[in-house]
């Protein structure tokens, strides 16, 4: 698979990348089906499922080995469960595709208040095809592969792109209501790069404020993190805002290198986070140091702590696609701080795990699991936000067109946020329900059920 899809699959690694070798249950009789066979995978799954899965009590007692594999764990799976996911390492048709990992863009199709459908791009990754091709958060999508887009054919047009290799676009730019400067562009299927921490400061009113734009928690981005925050130590940082909006997850251990540097009065043993597994996984606790230290290439934490802000409170960007990793830094840096969060409610992903995979010599099968393993919870023993983390301050995004660039002090949500800051009492409503979405092309966690 391509460096994107890789990089892309630590949306599923919570706590670390781990190899388990298959052990045969002894509490019941499997029979020896032949190495390579479609049921001798199937077993293998079931083995670690039972070991590991969040809802081992739930999967069936006999399950039928003869299944293909994708179907077989699919029908393993808890009516609760949103985000277990099985691939083969060597067919990359079992890996999710989607407008975002292919191509290296996201849009939304919008019915605005009079009624207009539109489709606007709402991120570009950088270093991607999209952005090679010159499409730009903000542009307006007039058609797609020849099609224009209406509300009745938008999920179709969306469903139709992981099909291709190639996307035309119709696109233009939006101007009080109509789209101007129209063209056609073609973008190919291809590598999207690791995506860099962005960070600006503002000065309002004598004061500076910190902006961190986060894409993803890979691991080793400790480093990256602790050069941004000594540059705010050193401006003189006195607020932060933390843009987490299209931030599926990833590393838990890069997450805590990132909560480690914010609020005053915490140590390297003060308790980040509890995992609470099934019967076989039982609880596990472990502080800021304990988490950081389970990315090798992490910094340690003294060494992070060392240009933390000392802040009591946080500012925290979110939308529908703040998940995982992201809903753990909203939810456990609150037993230290006040968290701030405007914008859209989360996804809703309070659960973590690692990928299971073959590790004998030869391997024997390619095969490797992404199973939810357990619900995670902060220092006070708060979680279960499954339906998502609901901000105190609704703000829409959408609200206004064009989108304006991510940490351009206008771009609706940070100027929300700035405005926040500076009037410490006041508050730039944006949120409407007069914008309805129709579709969103990302689809994260969808890979499991297929």
């Amino acid at each position: 698979m391509h460096k994107f899809l890789k990089s892309y699959l630590l949306v599923l690694l919570f706590l670390s990348s781990a190899v388990i070798v298959s052990c045969r249950s002894e509490e019941e009789s499997v029979p020896d089906f032949p190495d390579g066979s479609v049921e001798s995978v199937n077993v293998w799954v079931h083995e670690n499922m039972k070991r590991y899965y969040f809802w081992e009590d739930q999967m069936p007692a006999k399950p039928d080995y003869h299944l293909p594999v994708k179907k077989f764990f699919a029908n393993l799976l808890s009516q609760n469960d949103r985000f277990s996911s099985i691939v083969n390492t060597e067919d990359a048709s079992t890996y999710l595709r989607t407008v975002r990992n292919m191509y290296g863009f996201d849009y939304a199709v919008l019915q605005l208040a009079n009624g207009q459908i539109t489709a606007v791009i709402k991120l570009v990754l950088q270093d991607s095809p999209a952005q090679n091709a010159g499409l730009k958060r903000g542009m307006i999508i007039k058609k797609i592969n020849g099609s224009g887009i209406t509300a009745s054919n938008a999920e179709s047009l969306l469903n139709s792109i992981p099909d291709n290799t190639t996307l035309d676009l119709s696109v233009g730019n939006w101007d009080n209501g109509n789209v101007i400067d129209e063209k056609d562009i073609k973008v190919y299927y291809g590598f999207s790069l690791s995506q860099p921490v962005i960070s600006k400061i503002f000065e309002q009113n004598g004061k500076k404020t910190g902006y961190l734009y986060i894409y993803d928690f890979p691991d080793g981005m400790s480093h990256s993190l602790n050069q941004k925050f000594a540059e705010f130590k050193a401006n003189g940082v006195q607020d932060l805002i933390v843009d987490l909006r299209y931030n599926y997850g990833g590393s838990v251990a890069s997450a805590a290198a990132l909560c480690a540097m914010i609020p005053s009065g915490i140590t390297g043993n003060s308790p980040f986070i509890t995992y609470k597994g099934n019967k076989n996984g039982g609880e596990v606790k472990k502080t800021f140091a304990e988490q950081i230290a389970y990315d090798p290439a992490a910094l340690n934490f003294t060494t992070l702590h060392a240009n933390n802000l000392q802040l009591t409170k946080v500012y925290i960007l979110t939308s529908g696609s703040t998940a995982s990793a992201s809903e753990i830094v909203i939810n456990n840096l609150k037993p230290y701080m006040q968290v701030i969060q405007m914008g859209g409610k989360t996804l809703g992903k309070d659960m973590a795990g690692f990928a299971i995979a073959d590790d004998r010599k030869p391997k024997k099968i390619s095969w490797q699991l992404h199973p939810v393993i357990y619900k995670v919870y902060n220092a006070n023993g708060q979680g279960e936000y499954s339906n998502g983390i609901s901000p105190q301050f609704p703000v829409d995004e959408y609200a206004s067109l064009p989108l304006k660039p991510l940490g351009q002090a206008d771009e609706t949500l940070l100027q929300s946020a700035l405005g926040k800051v500076s009037s410490k009492s006041a508050y730039f409503e944006t949120f409407t329900h007069q914008v309805k979405i129709i579709t969103e092309s990302e689809k994260p966690f969808s890979m499991g059920k297929h």
